[in-house]
Protein backbone atom coordinates (compact mmCIF):
# COMPACT_ATOMS: atom_id res chain seq x y z
CA UNK A 1 0.00 0.00 0.00
CA UNK A 2 0.90 3.58 -0.99
CA UNK A 3 2.38 5.19 2.37
CA UNK A 4 0.86 8.59 1.12
CA UNK A 5 -2.61 6.85 1.68
CA UNK A 6 -1.21 4.88 4.79
CA UNK A 7 -0.49 8.65 6.35
CA UNK A 8 -3.55 10.81 5.25
CA UNK A 9 -5.59 7.41 7.37
CA UNK A 10 -3.57 8.54 10.24
CA UNK A 11 -3.99 12.31 10.01
CA UNK A 12 -7.82 11.42 9.12
CA UNK A 13 -8.26 9.19 12.87
CA UNK A 14 -6.63 12.48 14.56
CA UNK A 15 -9.50 15.03 12.84
CA UNK A 16 -12.73 14.97 15.31
CA UNK A 17 -16.01 15.06 13.38
CA UNK A 18 -17.35 18.33 13.45
CA UNK A 19 -15.54 21.29 15.24
CA UNK A 20 -17.62 21.47 18.38
CA UNK A 21 -17.25 19.29 21.00
CA UNK A 22 -19.71 17.18 22.97
CA UNK A 23 -19.81 16.99 26.72
CA UNK A 24 -21.79 16.32 29.85
CA UNK A 25 -23.20 18.97 31.53
CA UNK A 26 -25.01 18.89 35.46
CA UNK A 27 -24.38 19.83 38.72
CA UNK A 28 -24.96 17.28 41.49
CA UNK A 29 -26.50 19.71 43.59
CA UNK A 30 -29.31 20.04 41.09
CA UNK A 31 -29.84 16.85 39.60
CA UNK A 32 -28.00 13.50 41.32
CA UNK A 33 -27.34 11.86 38.46
CA UNK A 34 -24.62 13.87 37.52
CA UNK A 35 -22.69 11.99 40.09
CA UNK A 36 -23.05 8.49 38.91
CA UNK A 37 -21.21 6.37 36.93
CA UNK A 38 -23.54 6.12 34.50
CA UNK A 39 -24.54 9.34 33.13
CA UNK A 40 -27.84 9.17 31.25
CA UNK A 41 -28.04 10.96 27.48
CA UNK A 42 -30.62 13.74 28.88
CA UNK A 43 -27.40 15.29 30.12
CA UNK A 44 -25.20 15.55 27.15
CA UNK A 45 -24.75 18.70 24.94
CA UNK A 46 -23.71 20.26 21.90
CA UNK A 47 -21.25 22.70 23.78
CA UNK A 48 -21.89 25.29 20.51
CA UNK A 49 -25.65 25.66 21.70
CA UNK A 50 -23.49 27.67 24.60
CA UNK A 51 -23.03 31.59 23.56
CA UNK A 52 -20.33 33.30 25.99
CA UNK A 53 -18.45 34.67 23.78
CA UNK A 54 -15.78 31.93 23.46
CA UNK A 55 -15.48 28.75 21.45
CA UNK A 56 -15.93 25.78 23.38
CA UNK A 57 -12.85 23.69 23.25
CA UNK A 58 -12.65 21.07 26.53
CA UNK A 59 -14.99 19.35 28.54
CA UNK A 60 -14.62 19.58 32.09
CA UNK A 61 -15.32 17.56 35.42
CA UNK A 62 -14.83 19.45 38.89
CA UNK A 63 -15.39 17.25 42.18
CA UNK A 64 -15.74 19.43 45.38
CA UNK A 65 -15.37 18.72 48.94
CA UNK A 66 -16.89 21.11 51.86
CA UNK A 67 -15.22 19.40 54.66
CA UNK A 68 -16.38 21.64 57.19
CA UNK A 69 -20.56 23.39 58.01
CA UNK A 70 -21.00 26.41 56.21
CA UNK A 71 -23.98 28.47 56.59
CA UNK A 72 -25.98 26.08 58.36
CA UNK A 73 -25.68 23.02 55.11
CA UNK A 74 -23.45 19.96 56.65
CA UNK A 75 -19.99 18.96 54.82
CA UNK A 76 -20.55 17.66 51.53
CA UNK A 77 -18.92 16.29 48.13
CA UNK A 78 -20.27 17.85 44.40
CA UNK A 79 -19.65 16.71 41.18
CA UNK A 80 -20.10 19.21 38.23
CA UNK A 81 -19.65 18.17 34.46
CA UNK A 82 -19.52 21.80 32.09
CA UNK A 83 -18.45 23.00 28.99
CA UNK A 84 -15.12 24.56 28.86
CA UNK A 85 -11.67 26.63 27.65
CA UNK A 86 -8.59 26.60 28.78
CA UNK A 87 -5.44 27.87 26.88
CA UNK A 88 -3.12 26.82 29.77
CA UNK A 89 -1.12 24.40 30.63
CA UNK A 90 -3.97 22.48 32.27
CA UNK A 91 -6.39 22.11 29.26
CA UNK A 92 -6.40 18.39 29.16
CA UNK A 93 -5.08 18.07 32.66
CA UNK A 94 -6.19 17.48 36.24
CA UNK A 95 -5.23 19.92 39.04
CA UNK A 96 -6.27 20.15 42.57
CA UNK A 97 -7.00 23.51 44.10
CA UNK A 98 -7.79 23.86 48.29
CA UNK A 99 -9.05 26.41 50.32
CA UNK A 100 -10.29 27.27 54.14
CA UNK A 101 -12.91 24.57 54.54
CA UNK A 102 -12.82 22.78 50.92
CA UNK A 103 -10.89 21.23 48.27
CA UNK A 104 -11.53 20.32 44.50
CA UNK A 105 -10.51 17.89 41.60
CA UNK A 106 -10.31 19.57 38.22
CA UNK A 107 -10.18 17.57 34.92
CA UNK A 108 -10.84 18.81 31.50
CA UNK A 109 -9.89 16.72 28.37
CA UNK A 110 -11.12 17.56 24.78
CA UNK A 111 -12.96 14.72 23.06
CA UNK A 112 -16.81 13.76 22.93
CA UNK A 113 -18.12 13.27 26.26
CA UNK A 114 -15.08 12.39 28.29
CA UNK A 115 -16.17 14.17 31.53
CA UNK A 116 -18.21 11.08 32.31
CA UNK A 117 -15.77 9.35 34.49
CA UNK A 118 -12.14 8.87 35.32
CA UNK A 119 -11.77 6.67 32.36
CA UNK A 120 -9.52 7.17 29.54
CA UNK A 121 -11.53 7.98 26.10
CA UNK A 122 -9.85 8.16 22.75
CA UNK A 123 -11.19 8.68 19.54
CA UNK A 124 -13.30 6.58 17.97
CA UNK A 125 -11.95 7.73 14.62
CA UNK A 126 -8.29 7.07 16.03
CA UNK A 127 -9.45 3.73 16.81
CA UNK A 128 -10.90 2.68 13.76
CA UNK A 129 -7.70 4.24 11.98
CA UNK A 130 -5.38 2.30 13.82
CA UNK A 131 -7.31 -0.85 13.33
CA UNK A 132 -7.50 -0.22 9.18
CA UNK A 133 -3.92 0.70 9.47
CA UNK A 134 -2.81 -2.66 11.14
CA UNK A 135 -4.83 -5.01 9.39
CA UNK A 136 -4.19 -3.30 5.95
CA UNK A 137 -0.60 -3.74 7.31
CA UNK A 138 -1.12 -7.78 7.85
CA UNK A 139 -3.07 -8.56 4.46
CA UNK A 140 -0.55 -6.46 2.02
CA UNK A 141 2.26 -7.94 3.70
Amino acid sequence: MDSSIINFLLICGFIGYGSAIMCYECNSALNSFCSEAELPDNLKINCSEHDRGVKHTLCRKIVQYVDHAVNGKLPESRVIRSCGWDETRYKGACYHRAGYGGRQEVCSCTSDFCNSSQELNISAALLITTLLFYSCKIICE
